[in-house]
């Protein structure tokens, strides 16, 4: 009882310097930013309360609800792109070799550079004279399909959601990586001995088994998709016409751009509400999918 009374003190001292550092850069700010959310502050002099007026403001605001809804298409092209590509190719890299190792590294390369160093390199590609988008439309016969790519208000927000999702595969790939190196190889060969197929050994014995961290990596894709904001900057700071907007740089320009911070605080809080809502639907009906 005293040993284990005495790896309990040693587990909580452990984690006591990061739980403090969490607590002083994320939760504090989170329900800092909550208060001036009541207040009207442009940054310097004294705060005025005025209750909920923000909140409702920012709920009566089209360019909010149109922000919200270019986020839940970055939420879905996340959720359903990176989480099945990233887990499609940790089951076709999972054996190991030369080549598959290299594939594994060059997935992962994106995550390891800038964001906005990846949002300059896509805005050329997308670039509509010297693009190497539509030079290639142009390379196989296809100049009719060669457009402004980010300057369409009509599929801007869909061609920004393609380097989002290349960004941020390999994280997930990792993750799906070593999920998979965690099932005990038994399990297949005595499948397999039974003559189950490779898929019905996927859906019973591999997506069962990982599970969890797929889920995770909802969790992880949900909120990373709702603060998305240098890579939108970077490529069109929001236009055209407000048609690339997401709820981080709406917050950004109300808050740095007009000095209401007041206003920019309770759009903050109301992002942590939204994906703290979005994480809880999903996690429930993952949960529902797995019994």
């Amino acid at each position: 009882m005293r040993i284990g009374t005495a790896r309990k003190l040693f587990v909580g001292f452990g984690l006591l310097p990061s739980v403090l550092l969490y607590a002083v850069f994320v939760i504090v700010p989170v329900f800092w930013s909550a208060y001036y959310g009541f207040m009207d502050w442009k940054g310097i002099g004294e705060a005025r309360f005025i209750g909920l007026d923000n909140y409702v403001e920012a709920l009566s605001h089209d360019i909010f609800w149109q922000s919200l809804g270019n986020n839940l298409i970055v939420v879905a092209a996340s959720v359903f792109g990176q989480v099945p590509l990233a887990l499609l190719l940790a089951l076709l890299l999972s054996q190991g070799t030369w080549f598959q190792r290299f594939v594994r590294a060059s997935v992962f390369m994106p995550m390891v550079l800038s964001s906005v160093v990846i949002g300059i390199i896509w805005s050329y590609i997308y670039q509509p004279q010297i693009g190497l988008l539509n030079g290639i439309l142009s390379f196989v016969g296809l100049e009719e399909w060669k457009r402004a790519w980010l300057s369409d208000p009509s599929i801007a927000m869909w061609m920004i959601a393609i380097p989002i999702i290349w960004n941020f595969i390999g994280p997930y790939l990792i993750m799906f990586l070593a999920a998979l190196s965690s099932i005990p190889q038994e399990l297949n060969d005595a499948a397999a001995i039974d003559g189950a197929t490779r898929t019905r050994r996927l859906f019973s014995i591999t997506l069962p088994m990982i599970w969890d961290t797929i889920k995770v990596a909802v969790v992880l894709c949900i909120s990373g998709s709702l603060k998305a904001f240098d890579l939108i900057y970077v490529m069109t700071k929001g236009g055209p016409a407000h048609a690339t907007e997401l709820l981080a740089s709406y917050m950004y320009n109300n808050t740095f751009n007009v000095y209401r911070y007041g206003y920019g605080s309770a759009v903050s809080t109301l992002i942590v509400i939204i994906s703290l809502i979005l994480i809880a639907g999903s996690q429930f009906l993952m949960r529902r999918n797995n019994q």
